[in-house]
Parts: C-alpha cells; structure tokens; sequence
C-alpha cells in the first residue's frame, strides 16, 4: 500500500492551502488505482514545537515523512517563498533526509507573478533533501480556487503518470 503524506505550512490550520495539498493527494491518489494511507499533517497545529529539536512528536512526524512514498509539501507565498514555517520543519531532516521519497511542491498565492516559487525555491529544498521530484510544482492562485477540482485534474494529468513512475523505480 502507498503512503501519501500531506505537509501544509500555512500558520493558519486548516487552510486554503491546505485543501489545495488535500486536493492534489486526491488525484495521485486516484491516479494509483489502490487505495493509499495518507498522513496529514498541518504544521499550524505544531508551530510552538517545530523549533524544539527533541520534541517527541515532530520527531515522529519527520520520521513518518521521511518512511512515506510520496509527500505533499504545500505553503501559501510569502515574500515569494514558501513560509519559514515549512522550512523550520524541512530543516528538521539531514542532507538526505528525504531520500527514497517521492516529493510533490505546491504552492498558493494571490497572483501569478509568483508562480516559479514553487520551482525556484520549494523544489531545490526538496532536492536537496535527497527527495525526488519527477513532476512540475502546482501553483494555484486564489482566483482558480473555486475551479481547485478543474486545476488539480489539468496538472495531475501530466504530474501524477510521472510520480507513479518514479515509484515504480
């Protein structure tokens, strides 16, 4: 059975975002064909913690990403990055922390001028990390949000035949 991790950093739980990363577990998901455990984790619920390096329960949410097939790394644009609290929790894992797992960067904002965000900043992290990110980032804007099913199904499309490929590899 496949693991789909879901990793929101948006300091508002329960977020826009956070449907959107929802979203996009839904159609890879779907794409598989098998039913897929899924982890959800919404760092808002976490942040006084995320800077306590011994904290038993980040500790084994990292781990529990780090053991996933696929993860689902999503932030809203802020300063047209992704959010410190995303890389606070990202900075939680070693050099090839990720290694093994197939990433997925996503990202919201209010207009496309930031839309290479999410492949100019929150895919070399992932990169970096030692994750393999065989598809192109989903970046939405808030005027596509009420067509989220119509965009998630256009990047899925392309995206999730090339994640399902890479973990078959």
């Amino acid at each position: 059975m496949t693991t789909i991790a879901v990793i929101t950093g948006n300091p508002k739980p329960q977020s826009r975002t956070h449907s959107v990363a929802l979203a996009v577990a839904d159609a890879i998901a779907a794409g598989l064909g098998t039913s897929a455990d899924r982890l959800e984790i919404d760092l808002a619920e976490h942040a006084a913690r995320l800077f306590d390096w011994s904290d038993p329960v980040l500790s084994g949410l990292t781990a529990a990403v780090a053991s996933a097939d696929v993860a689902i790394f999503a932030s809203p644009t802020y300063k047209a990055s992704y959010t410190g609290m995303l890389k606070a929790f990202l900075d939680r894992y070693g050099s090839n922390g990720l290694a093994g797992v197939t990433a997925v960067p996503v990202m919201t904002g209010g207009w496309p001028g930031h839309l290479l965000a999410v492949e100019v900043h929150l895919r070399p992290v992932l990169v970096e990390l030692a994750a393999t990110v065989p598809a192109r980032g989903l970046y939405v804007t808030e005027p596509e949000l009420p067509e989220l099913d119509a965009v998630v199904a256009r990047w899925s499309a392309t995206a999730t035949p090339l994640i399902i490929r890479s973990l078959k590899s």
